[in-house]
Formats: C-alpha cells, sequence, structure tokens
C-alpha cells in the first residue's frame, strides 16, 4: 500500500524561513502535535516540526521533520504512561507515539506532556461519552452508478451540549480514519434529536489517487462517529476552512488554525466513539 500523509501537521506553516534545518529546528520552528486518545482505546500521537514556507513540501522533507526522540507522558490523574514510538509503513510519517496501558475512559481528563531537547509541550483533554450510530448506509443516486454515499442516523441527546466529528476508513485503500468533510458538526444547529447526515469523503494529502468526495461499490467503509469538545471542534473547523479558503492547508490564507497546545502548536483531543463498518458489493 501507498503510503499516506492524514491532513496534518507536519506541514503546517510558520513564518520562519529556512537556512540551516538544525538551528530552524531548534530556534524557529514548532513542535506540531497531533494527538489523541478514544474511549476503549489507547493514546496516539504524532509529532514533528513545522516546516518553512520556502520549503519544497515533499515526502522527503516531511520526513526530515518528524520527530522520533521526544519524551512523551500521558496521566489521567491517577496513573501515567510514557508514551512508545514506533515505525507504521502504511503511513507518512512512518512514526507514531501510542500507549499500551492507560486506556481511554468517557469523562476522565488526560494529560499530555512532551519534552523535547529544551521544551516542554503541554495540554489537556477530557473523553466525552459516546454517542451510538444507529445505523450507516451506502446509498446511490441511480442503481446503475458505481459510487455513492454514505449515510449515518443517530440520536443526539435532549439537553446535554454535544459536538461531533465524522470520520471515515476504507478498508484497504486508507490505513487510518480521516475526517469527514463537512463532517464536524456542533448540536445547536439541529432540528430535531433524530440525526439523519450525508457523509463525504475526507481529504488526504499525498493520497494514492486524485480526490473524490464519494465512495466506491465494493469499498468496505469504517464509519466512525465521534465526541468530541468544542477546542477540537474548532480546530478541525479552522482546518477545514483553510481547504475551502485556500485548498491548500500548508499555505493558510489569512487565519492561523485553531490549537489547545501549550508551548507548540495542534490538537490533543478526547473522543468518544461509535463505529459501523458498511461492506459494498461491486458490479460484476
Amino acid at each position: 500500500m501507498k503510503k499516506y500523509i492524514l491532513l496534518l501537521f507536519v506541514l503546517l506553516l510558520t513564518s520562519c524561513i529556512k537556512d540551516d534545518f538544525s538551528t530552524q529546528k531548534t530556534m524557529e520552528s514548532k513542535v506540531v502535535v497531533e494527538g489523541w486518545i478514544e474511549e476503549g482505546d489507547f493514546a496516539q500521537v504524532l509529532l514533528s516540526s513545522s516546516i518553512s514556507v520556502t520549503d519544497v513540501i515533499d515526502s522527503t522533507n516531511v520526513l526530515n521533520h518528524v520527530i522520533r526522540s521526544a519524551k512523551i507522558t500521558v496521566s489521567d490523574g491517577v496513573s501515567t504512561e510514557v508514551l512508545m514510538v514506533k515505525n507504521d509503513k502504511n503511513r507518512l510519517p512512518p512514526f507514531i507515539y501510542f500507549g499500551s496501558i492507560l486506556k481511554g475512559e468517557s469523562g476522565k481528563n488526560y494529560t499530555l506532556k512532551i519534552e523535547y531537547l529544551n521544551r516542554v509541550i503541554q495540554s489537556v483533554t477530557t473523553i466525552p461519552k459516546s454517542i451510538t450510530l444507529k445505523s450507516a448506509e451506502y446509498l446511490k443516486k441511480n442503481s446503475s452508478d458505481t459510487t455513492g454515499y454514505v449515510f449515518i442516523k443517530f440520536d443526539d441527546p435532549l439537553n446535554e451540549k454535544n459536538y461531533y466529528q465524522i470520520a471515515t476508513k476504507i478498508e484497504g485503500k486508507e490505513p487510518v480514519f480521516v475526517p469527514s468533510f463537512y463532517g464536524n458538526l456542533d448540536d445547536l444547529n439541529f432540528q430535531t434529536t433524530s440525526v439523519s447526515q450525508q457523509v463525504n469523503r475526507g481529504v488526504l494529502l499525498f493520497p494514492k489517487t486524485k480526490f473524490t468526495p464519494y465512495f466506491s461499490d465494493g469499498d468496505v467503509i469504517h464509519v466512525k462517529l465521534r465526541t468530541q469538545n468544542k477546542e477540537s471542534l474548532d480546530f478541525w473547523n479552522s482546518w477545514q476552512n483553510e481547504i475551502v479558503n485556500s485548498r491548500n492547508p500548508i499555505y493558510p490564507s489569512n487565519t492561523s488554525l485553531k490549537s489547545n497546545i501549550k508551548g507548540g502548536i495542534g490538537i490533543w483531543s478526547g473522543y468518544g466513539q461509535s463505529t459501523i463498518i458498511i461492506k459494498t458489493t461491486k458490479k460484476k
């Protein structure tokens, strides 16, 4: 499988100009974090340094900015775990820090501490209560079509404030869950507690094929409904806005991405989650 980069942070823009990489990395570049912990799963963190506006953006340069030697600690206030780093050849960058002790629980706070060179980067998040996906279907406009969209249904709890993110993963084609395009939802906008929502494929950078917002016959589609915090919603909405406005989040058009990382940039987020797998049929 060709490697992918999921949307994100190795490519975040800074205003610095690259002369010597080692100098930039320690003095001018920012530590970029994409970290998460889901209910029922362990923490995962991607870590890199930001890339200058003057740099060439390609897979080789991305690898030059990966950070593999940081100490990353996650705590729930009672137990503490130092994350390990592993090589995942299906990702670009192919290195991820992961936990194996602290499993995410709804309602708990999780602190993140990153120690790298002379820097300390910190954040805290809470895992919201998971909301169950009632159904997920693959539907086509015409029966003769070979592509379609996913439609999901779930119930938004009455008298509770919730923020959601829809993410999908196509088995054998995408190694990670990708946030759906226009899939960040605030229940303030719901007309009823019974929610029906179209799901569009999300955007990958350096994809194997040209981006399309729909799914295809024969795809095995993993559909995930995440509950998230307001900080996460704001981050992902700001990311999506850059794609819409400039079509290239590497170079933000008129604003900076939101962040809840102290001493760096990016996101540390807790998610509730519910997943359904759709097995579509390929026409003979």
